[in-house]
C-alpha cells in the first residue's frame, strides 16, 4: 500500500456534527426509506369498474397507500396461519379515517405498545417457522416496521386487541406519532377475537391526510381476488371471489378469458441448522387473450397478496418459459414462411392474470413493488409453465395463426418500409433499360411498353411516337409475385426498373399525380410464352395496386400473328380464326403470307400497326375479391386448385372475374402514327372479354393465288413457326386460365 499524503490545512477545521435520532424523527423525516415516495405520481395500473377492469394511469401517493396497506397486510397473515375469515374495513365521510378489523385471535395485550411504537417489533423474524402441518410460514410482514411506522407517523392511531387465549380486550390510543399513549383497562370482551385498527394518518408527515377511496377499495378487491377464502367488507359492502384470480380474469375480458393452471408445490429445503423443513408455494395463472389488440403484454400480479406493479424476476420468468414454449412449436412453420418470430408476435393483445404465495419472498423495497429472483421460485414456475403449456397450445390452435398472421404482417411492414427506402434511392438513379418519352409536363398522356426481350425493344424504339410512348424490356419471364416474398421483389431488378419507370412505391397506393407513365401496356409475343408473360405482369400489378385497374391504366397489346400482303394492301391478324375469316371472304388477291416468329421478327409496317392501332385490351376488375381468388388459384403453390379450375374450364363452368375493353373507341395515346401529335380521348362502353378459345386445328394457311415459288415460301415459313399441339397444351395453362386476355 503506498504512502497517504498529509493534507495541509489553514486554521482549525470544523468537525462534522453528529447526532443521535430517535425512530419517532428518522420515520416521520425519512419516510420515503419506509414506504417510498411521498409525492403524488402517476402510476400505470388497473381500476376497477362495475363489472370490468380499467387500464389506465391514476394519480398514487406511495407512502400514504404503504401506511395503510401494512395494516391490511397484518390481517392477511394472520388469514394465512389460518386465524382469520374476515376483514371489514371503513373510511370516514372526510376520507381522513382507516378503520380496519379482522376477526383473528388477537395477541397478548402487553405486547400492544411495543408492537405499534418501536421498530424491530413483531412475529415474523423467524424465516424458517412452520405452521403446525410443519411448512414454512408465508406471510406479508417480515421486518418488523410496517405497522410500528404507520403509527409513528399518524396523528392518531387507536387499537384494540381482543386476545382469543386470555379472553380480555384493550384499547391503546397513540397521539401525534406516539408521544403520548392512552391505555384503557383490560376486560373481558364479548363476541370474536381479533385487532382493530382506526388511524388518521399525519397532515404534517404526509402533506395531505385524506385517503383516496377508490385506491383503497382497489386494494381490498385485490385482496379479495388473492384470498378466495377470505370475505372482505369495505363500507358495508362484501367482495367474496370464490374462484379467485380467474374470476379477475373474467372481469378484465369475460369473452377470452382462460384458467392456465393452478397448482400447490411442496419441496423440502434445509434450514440453518441442516434440518430439512417443507416448503410450499402456490401459483395460480390465468390469461385473456385479445386476438385483435394492438397493445402489448400486460400483467396484474401478485406475491402473497401484493401487487408488483414494477413486474420482477417472476413476470420475467413466465413469459420467457411462455415464448419459448410457443417459438418451439410454431418453429416449422416460421420456417416454411420465411419468417422469424418475435416476443411481441407472441405476447401482444395477452393479459397475464398471476398470483404466487410463498414463504419469504425477496423483494428490492420495503414497498414491495419489485420482486428479486429465488431459485426455488425459478424451478417452480419452469415446471409449472412445462406442465401446463401443452394444454394452453392444443385449446388455441386459432391464436397460434393469429401468432404466425402477425409475424407476416410484422415482416411485410419492415420490408415496406425497406421499399419505400429504396424507392427513394431508386429514384435518384437513371433506369439503364428505360427508353423514356420525350413529353416532361403532361406525362399523364404517355404510355409505357413493357416488352418482351431487348430485340422488341428495337422495333419499338425505331417506330414509336418519341413525344408519348416509352418502352422497357423483360429480360424473360418475370417474378411469379404469389410465391414471393417483399424482400424478394426488393432483390429483383427488373421489378425495381418497372416501378421506377412509372413511379411506383410498395406499400403505397399508386398516385397519378405521381405516375410518369399514365397507361402501362404488356407487349409480348403472341404465342404461350408471350400470354405467361402477360398473366404474370397482370398478378404482379394486381396484388400491390389493384387501383390500376380501376384507372383503366393496364392494358395488353397482341403483336399480329400473321402478315398477309393483297394486291391492295398489308393486313395484320392475331390469330388463325382471323386469317381464315379474312381468306374465305376477302376479294383481294393474297400475294403473300407472312407468319411472324415474334416481335423481333415484325416489320417496320407492322409495328407501326401495332403502336397505333386503337384495339388495345384495357384489363378491368368486376369482382377484386374473386380476381385475388383466381390468381391465387393461377400462381399459388397449390396445383390440385389449378387442375380443377381447368376442369371447371374444359366443362364451361369457370366464370369470368375481369373484362377486357378495347380502345378502338377510348385511347389513352391515340393513333400516333396518323400525324396527330395527342391523344384521342374519347368514350365507349365495356366489351366483354370473350371466354377461351379452341385452338384451331386447320391448316397453317391456304394457297393463296400466287406464283409457285411464293405458295411454298408462305407454307415453309408456317410450318416452321407453329407451335405443336403438345406444346401448347403444356405451356398454355397459365396463360389461358384467366379471362385477362384472349
Amino acid at each position: 500500500m503506498g504512502r497517504i499524503e498529509s493534507v495541509k490545512r489553514k486554521g482549525k477545521a470544523t468537525d462534522a456534527v453528529i447526532e443521535s435520532k430517535d425512530q419517532r424523527w428518522h420515520c416521520r423525516n425519512r419516510i420515503t426509506l419506509v414506504f417510498g415516495s411521498n409525492d403524488i405520481e402517476e402510476l400505470e395500473t388497473y381500476t376497477y369498474e362495475e363489472h370490468s377492469v380499467k387500464f389506465q394511469t391514476v394519480k398514487f401517493h406511495q407512502a400514504k397507500s404503504k401506511a395503510i396497506e401494512e395494516i391490511l397486510d397484518n390481517c392477511i397473515d394472520e388469514y394465512y396461519r389460518g386465524h382469520v375469515t374476515e376483514i371489514h374495513t371503513f373510511l370516514s365521510e372526510d376520507q381522513k379515517m382507516v378503520t380496519i378489523e379482522d376477526n383473528g385471535i388477537g395477541f397478548p395485550l402487553d405486547k400492544i405498545p411495543q408492537v405499534y411504537s418501536e421498530f424491530r417489533t413483531g412475529s415474523k423474524f423467524k424465516d424458517e417457522e412452520t405452521d403446525e402441518k410443519g411448512f414454512l410460514h408465508r406471510t406479508l410482514g417480515q421486518n418488523g416496521l410496517g405497522a410500528a411506522a404507520t403509527c409513528l407517523t399518524a396523528d392518531e392511531f387507536k387499537v384494540t386487541v381482543k386476545h382469543y387465549n386470555s379472553k380480555k380486550e384493550q384499547t391503546v390510543t397513540f397521539i401525534d406519532g406516539a408521544l403520548q399513549a392512552k391505555k384503557t383497562k383490560a376486560k373481558v370482551f364479548e363476541g370474536h377475537s381479533g385487532v382493530k385498527v382506526s388511524v388518521v394518518l399525519s397532515k404534517e408527515v404526509y402533506k395531505d391526510n385524506k385517503i383516496d377511496i377508490d385506491l383503497l377499495r382497489k386494494r381490498i378487491i385485490d385482496l379479495a381476488y388473492n384470498n378466495p377464502g377470505l370475505a372482505f367488507y369495505f363500507n358495508g359492502e362484501k367482495y367474496h371471489y370464490t374462484k379467485g384470480l380467474y374470476e379477475l380474469a373474467q372481469r378484465v375480458d369475460e369473452k377470452n378469458a382462460q384458467h392456465f393452471g393452478d397448482d400447490v408445490i411442496v419441496y423440502e429445503t434445509e434450514n440453518s441448522k441442516g434440518k430439512k423443513v417443507k416448503g410450499k408455494i402456490d401459483i395460480s395463472l390465468s390469461f385473456t387473450i385479445d386476438k385483435s389488440s394492438e397493445e402489448r403484454e400486460r400483467f396484474i400480479s401478485f406475491v402473497n397478496s401484493t401487487p408488483t406493479y414494477d413486474g420482477g424476476f417472476h413476470h420475467d420468468k413466465i413469459k420467457r418459459v411462455f415464448i419459448n414454449s410457443i417459438k418451439d412449436k410454431l418453429e416449422r412453420q416460421a420456417k416454411k414462411d420465411k419468417i422469424k418470430l418475435v416476443d411481441n408476435d407472441i405476447l401482444t393483445g395477452i393479459t397475464f392474470v398471476l398470483g404466487i404465495t410463498m414463504p419469504n419472498p425477496r423483494f428490492e423495497s420495503q414497498t414491495k413493488r419489485k420482486l428479486v429472483r429465488d431459485a426455488q421460485l425459478e424451478k417452480v414456475i419452469d415446471d409449472f409453465m412445462t406442465k401446463h403449456v401443452d394444454k394452453f397450445i392444443r385449446k388455441n390452435k386459432d391464436y397460434l395463426d393469429i401468432i404466425i398472421e402477425r409475424a407476416k404482417s410484422r415482416h411485410k411492414y419492415q420490408d415496406l418500409k425497406d421499399a419505400a427506402s429504396k424507392a427513394r434511392k431508386q429514384k435518384k438513379q437513371r433506369v439503364e433499360k428505360l427508353l423514356d418519352a420525350n413529353e416532361r409536363k403532361r406525362r399523364d398522356l404517355c404510355t409505357l411498353f413493357i416488352c418482351e426481350g431487348d430485340s422488341a425493344i428495337g422495333g419499338l424504339r425505331s417506330s414509336r411516337n418519341k413525344l408519348y410512348q416509352g418502352g422497357i424490356a423483360l429480360r424473360g419471364k418475370p417474378m411469379n409475385v404469389a410465391q414471393a416474398t417483399i424482400k424478394d421483389i426488393l432483390a429483383n431488378q427488373e421489378f425495381l426498373d418497372i416501378m421506377s419507370s412509372v413511379g411506383l412505391v410498395l406499400g403505397q397506393e399508386a398516385d397519378p399525380k405521381q405516375m410518369r407513365f399514365a397507361n402501362i401496356v404488356f407487349l409480348a409475343d403472341s404465342d404461350v410464352d408471350g400470354g405467361h408473360i402477360n398473366t404474370l405482369l397482370t398478378n404482379f400489378f394486381f396484388q400491390f395496386w389493384p387501383e390500376l385497374y380501376t384507372m383503366g391504366a393496364i392494358q395488353i397489346a397482341k403483336a399480329p400473328l400473321f402478315e398477309v400482303v393483297t394486291d391492295k394492301k398489308t393486313h395484320y391478324f392475331e390469330s388463325d380464326v382471323e386469317l381464315e375469316k379474312f381468306k374465305e371472304s376477302t376479294a383481294e388477291k393474297i400475294k403473300e403470307i407472312y407468319r411472324n416468329k415474334g416481335l423481333g421478327e415484325m416489320s417496320p409496317e407492322a409495328w407501326k400497326w401495332v403502336l397505333s392501332k386503337e384495339k388495345y385490351t384495357k384489363i378491368e376488375i368486376e369482382s377484386s375479391s374473386k380476381a385475388k381468388q383466381m390468381l391465387n388459384i393461377c400462381f399459388g403453390k397449390d396445383a390440385s386448385l389449378r387442375k380443377e379450375l381447368l376442369m371447371d374450364i374444359n366443362e364451361g363452368e369457370a366464370t369470368s372475374v375481369t373484362r377486357g375493353k378495347t380502345n378502338e373507341e377510348t385511347s389513352a395515346h391515340g393513333d400516333y402514327n396518323s400525324g396527330s401529335d395527342k391523344p384521342k380521348k374519347t368514350t365507349s362502353s365495356a366489351i366483354k372479354a370473350p371466354a377461351k378459345k379452341a385452338t384451331s386445328k386447320k391448316a397453317p394457311a391456304k394457297k393463296a393465288p400466287a406464283s409457285k415459288a411464293t405458295t411454298k415460301k408462305v407454307a415453309k415459313k408456317v410450318k416452321e413457326t407453329k407451335p405443336s399441339k403438345s406444346a401448347k397444351n403444356k405451356k398454355g395453362v397459365l396463360a389461358d386460365m384467366v379471362n385477362y386476355v384472349d
